[in-house]
Protein backbone atom coordinates (compact mmCIF):
# COMPACT_ATOMS: atom_id res chain seq x y z
CA UNK A 1 0.00 0.00 0.00
CA UNK A 2 2.82 2.49 1.06
CA UNK A 3 4.27 2.19 -2.95
CA UNK A 4 0.91 2.86 -4.05
CA UNK A 5 0.33 5.89 -1.98
CA UNK A 6 4.03 7.02 -3.59
CA UNK A 7 3.23 6.37 -6.90
CA UNK A 8 0.28 8.46 -6.69
CA UNK A 9 1.12 11.45 -4.23
CA UNK A 10 3.09 14.49 -6.46
CA UNK A 11 4.01 15.57 -2.94
CA UNK A 12 6.64 12.72 -2.35
CA UNK A 13 9.54 12.80 -4.56
CA UNK A 14 10.73 9.12 -4.30
CA UNK A 15 13.96 9.76 -2.29
CA UNK A 16 12.76 9.21 1.08
CA UNK A 17 12.76 5.36 2.51
CA UNK A 18 9.37 3.99 3.50
CA UNK A 19 11.01 4.74 7.48
CA UNK A 20 11.46 8.07 6.35
CA UNK A 21 7.94 8.50 5.24
CA UNK A 22 6.38 7.00 8.22
CA UNK A 23 8.55 9.24 10.81
CA UNK A 24 7.39 12.24 8.42
CA UNK A 25 3.69 11.62 8.56
CA UNK A 26 3.79 11.01 12.34
CA UNK A 27 5.71 14.24 13.46
CA UNK A 28 3.62 15.98 10.49
CA UNK A 29 0.09 14.90 12.73
CA UNK A 30 2.33 15.86 16.21
CA UNK A 31 2.96 18.97 15.01
CA UNK A 32 -0.61 20.07 13.36
CA UNK A 33 -1.81 18.97 16.57
CA UNK A 34 0.29 21.58 18.31
CA UNK A 35 -0.65 24.18 15.90
CA UNK A 36 2.40 24.37 13.90
CA UNK A 37 1.83 24.45 9.83
CA UNK A 38 4.32 22.46 8.00
CA UNK A 39 5.92 21.30 4.76
CA UNK A 40 8.52 18.66 3.41
CA UNK A 41 11.12 19.43 1.43
CA UNK A 42 11.85 23.39 1.63
CA UNK A 43 14.77 24.48 -0.06
CA UNK A 44 16.78 26.84 1.64
CA UNK A 45 18.72 29.94 0.56
CA UNK A 46 21.68 28.20 0.80
CA UNK A 47 20.50 24.80 -1.26
CA UNK A 48 20.11 23.08 1.67
CA UNK A 49 16.79 20.97 1.70
CA UNK A 50 14.87 20.84 4.92
CA UNK A 51 13.01 17.54 6.05
CA UNK A 52 10.11 19.20 7.73
CA UNK A 53 9.80 23.17 7.56
CA UNK A 54 7.24 24.28 10.34
CA UNK A 55 5.96 27.84 10.91
CA UNK A 56 3.49 28.50 14.19
CA UNK A 57 1.26 31.52 14.22
CA UNK A 58 3.88 33.51 15.95
CA UNK A 59 5.79 33.58 12.95
CA UNK A 60 8.25 31.02 14.35
CA UNK A 61 10.13 28.60 12.56
CA UNK A 62 11.16 25.33 13.23
CA UNK A 63 13.48 22.90 10.93
CA UNK A 64 13.04 19.33 11.48
CA UNK A 65 15.60 16.69 9.95
CA UNK A 66 14.33 13.18 9.69
CA UNK A 67 16.84 10.47 10.66
CA UNK A 68 15.74 7.19 9.92
CA UNK A 69 18.50 4.93 10.93
CA UNK A 70 22.19 5.67 12.58
CA UNK A 71 23.48 5.48 9.06
CA UNK A 72 21.62 8.19 7.99
CA UNK A 73 22.79 10.11 10.94
CA UNK A 74 26.55 9.38 10.40
CA UNK A 75 26.47 10.26 6.71
CA UNK A 76 24.44 13.62 6.99
CA UNK A 77 26.93 16.23 8.83
CA UNK A 78 24.96 19.36 7.14
CA UNK A 79 22.79 19.88 9.87
CA UNK A 80 24.34 22.57 11.45
CA UNK A 81 24.14 24.77 8.44
CA UNK A 82 20.20 24.70 8.72
CA UNK A 83 20.56 26.93 11.95
CA UNK A 84 20.46 30.19 9.84
CA UNK A 85 17.25 29.59 8.94
CA UNK A 86 14.93 29.05 11.56
CA UNK A 87 14.45 29.50 15.48
CA UNK A 88 14.86 26.04 16.29
CA UNK A 89 16.31 22.57 14.43
CA UNK A 90 15.10 19.12 15.63
CA UNK A 91 15.67 15.38 14.37
CA UNK A 92 13.32 13.00 14.38
CA UNK A 93 13.69 9.37 14.46
CA UNK A 94 11.98 6.11 15.00
CA UNK A 95 12.73 4.39 18.15
CA UNK A 96 14.54 2.01 17.34
CA UNK A 97 17.39 4.41 16.48
CA UNK A 98 19.84 5.05 19.26
CA UNK A 99 19.06 8.47 20.90
CA UNK A 100 22.49 9.04 22.45
CA UNK A 101 23.93 9.57 18.61
CA UNK A 102 21.78 13.13 18.25
CA UNK A 103 23.67 15.91 19.04
CA UNK A 104 22.99 17.90 22.30
CA UNK A 105 22.63 21.01 20.65
CA UNK A 106 19.11 20.43 18.66
CA UNK A 107 16.03 18.51 19.65
CA UNK A 108 14.92 15.23 19.25
CA UNK A 109 11.65 13.50 18.64
CA UNK A 110 10.58 9.95 18.55
CA UNK A 111 7.78 9.16 15.61
CA UNK A 112 6.02 6.73 13.71
CA UNK A 113 3.74 6.48 11.04
CA UNK A 114 0.68 7.38 13.80
CA UNK A 115 2.13 10.29 15.84
CA UNK A 116 5.46 11.61 17.75
CA UNK A 117 6.85 12.93 21.30
CA UNK A 118 9.28 15.86 21.48
CA UNK A 119 12.24 13.93 24.16
CA UNK A 120 14.36 16.87 24.19
CA UNK A 121 12.75 20.17 23.31
CA UNK A 122 14.95 22.84 20.60
CA UNK A 123 16.74 25.32 22.06
CA UNK A 124 15.90 28.32 20.62
CA UNK A 125 17.76 31.03 18.29
CA UNK A 126 16.00 33.53 17.82
CA UNK A 127 16.19 34.90 13.93
CA UNK A 128 16.45 38.30 13.10
CA UNK A 129 13.08 39.98 11.67
CA UNK A 130 14.57 40.43 7.91
CA UNK A 131 15.75 36.94 7.63
CA UNK A 132 12.37 35.46 9.41
CA UNK A 133 10.78 37.40 6.37
CA UNK A 134 12.43 36.17 3.65
CA UNK A 135 12.70 32.68 5.12
CA UNK A 136 8.97 32.55 5.54
CA UNK A 137 8.75 34.01 2.11
CA UNK A 138 10.93 31.60 0.21
CA UNK A 139 8.85 28.46 1.66
CA UNK A 140 5.69 29.93 1.22
CA UNK A 141 6.83 30.33 -2.35
CA UNK A 142 7.40 26.55 -2.74
CA UNK A 143 4.09 25.66 -0.95
CA UNK A 144 2.02 27.11 -3.49
CA UNK A 145 4.16 26.38 -5.94
CA UNK A 146 3.82 22.49 -5.15
CA UNK A 147 -0.32 22.99 -4.07
CA UNK A 148 -0.27 24.61 -7.83
CA UNK A 149 1.81 21.93 -9.52
CA UNK A 150 -0.71 19.55 -8.16
CA UNK A 151 -4.29 21.28 -9.09
CA UNK A 152 -2.48 22.46 -12.68
CA UNK A 153 -0.62 19.58 -13.78
CA UNK A 154 -0.56 20.64 -17.60
CA UNK A 155 1.06 24.38 -16.49
CA UNK A 156 2.70 26.36 -18.73
CA UNK A 157 5.93 28.13 -17.15
CA UNK A 158 6.36 31.74 -17.59
CA UNK A 159 9.23 33.52 -17.79
CA UNK A 160 10.02 36.89 -15.44
CA UNK A 161 7.08 35.34 -13.02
Amino acid sequence: MANRIRLNNPLIDGRQSERALAVQRGVQRYLRRLGWFSACEIILANGRRADIFCLNDKGEIWIIEIKSSLEDLRADQKWPEYRDYCDQISFATLADVPLQAFPADAGLIIADAYGAEEVRPAPLHKLSAARRKSVTLRAMKQITNKLHDILDPERVELSGY
